[in-house]
């Protein structure tokens, strides 16, 4: 049996009222047409639901039964309403974000607070990868709807955004004569201390980036040690196996024996990362949010490019 969501406002009305005419008046209604409705749907459930008592009319037990159910069924009609018209604005819904070290450890950490505060309504889900291609493949196969990463796949098929700037960083063994100078170390001290580096298989990008930066220095680069992950670079680097190139951001770490000096020259941008066909309002409040971020202790990117971005990025529309 279908019944109109508009039937039950109307018995819902009448046992609030007391009285089919006070319910006409707050429904807009002629008490005739309201009384032929009421009359319809008592046919329907086959009971009276009102009963005359003195002046007005009181619900009779089947009445009570239906205005119960009816209060609920209309309270969740609205709060599904209320989903949709959310939803439609971008203020709801579930959103996964893929990120890495550079990340969290630099301005991602505070811009997670912001989110939370100016989208509570929003299932906020965080996806941890170790390796710059994972994270772009989360996005591409739908599995995350925004990376932040430092280096995302080449490819046609996903958009980008310069976020933020800062230098790359040599983190050394604090015992290490490199280690205890104040300026930013120059390129040449690649060729000083043996790299703990990404293994090629792992990261590519980040690999050749840094064999890249030797070559650019004219030194030969020795690798004392590999590692998968910024907390195992760091840990061999304490144990002093040599010197790892990292996104400033990871001294927010302070593993203990460990120092880091910035590489003169150099810079290392994080990029917002998401499917360009993907035209999703949460994603465009998301991504907008994190932009506009002002500058305002650790919820702000050092540097937010607005206008530009590497020669591959993708202009947001």
């Amino acid at each position: 049996m279908e019944m109109e969501l508009r039937l039950l406002t109307y018995v819902v009305t009448i046992a609030e009222e007391g009285g089919v005419s006070a319910a006409a008046r707050r429904l807009h209604l002629t008490q005739p047409t309201l009384s032929r409705q009421l009359r319809e749907l008592e046919r329907q459930v086959g009971s009276t639901l009102f009963e005359r008592t003195g002046r007005g009319l009181t619900p009779t037990p089947a009445g009570q039964a239906l205005v119960r159910r009816a209060r609920t069924v209309l309270a969740e009609a609205e709060a599904a309403l209320d989903d949709a018209r959310l939803a439609g604005q971008g203020l709801s819904g579930q959103f996964t974000i893929a990120f890495a070290g550079s990340g969290i450890n630099g301005p991602l950490g505070g811009a997670l607070g912001r989110l939370r505060r100016e989208l509570p309504r929003v299932d906020l889900r965080l996806r941890e990868s170790f390796s710059d291609p994972e994270m772009s493949g989360l996005v591409l196969d739908s599995q995350a709807d925004l990376a932040v990463q430092r280096l995302p796949a080449r490819d046609a098929r996903l958009a980008t955004h310069v976020w933020w700037r800062e230098p790359l960083t040599l983190f050394l063994p604090a015992g290490h004569p490199l280690a205890h100078g104040s300026r930013p170390a120059p390129l040449t001290a690649l060729g000083q201390i043996p790299l703990v580096i990404w293994p090629r298989e792992v990261s590519p990008r980040s690999y050749d980036e840094i064999i890249a930066l030797c070559h650019q220095a004219g030194v030969v680069p020795r690798i004392g040690a590999e590692g998968r992950s910024s907390q195992t670079l760091l840990a061999l680097v304490a144990a002093g196996f040599g010197a790892a190139v990292l996104a400033d951001s990871h001294r927010a770490l302070r593993r203990v024996g460990v120092t880091p000096r910035p590489l003169e020259g150099t810079e290392t941008v994080l990029h917002l990362v998401w499917r360009a066909a993907d035209q999703a309002p949460l994603l465009h409040r998301v991504r907008d949010t994190l932009v506009a971020l002002q500058h305002h202790g650790q919820e702000r990117p050092h540097a937010v490019d607005i206008e530009g971005g590497d020669p591959g990025a993708v202009d947001m529309p």
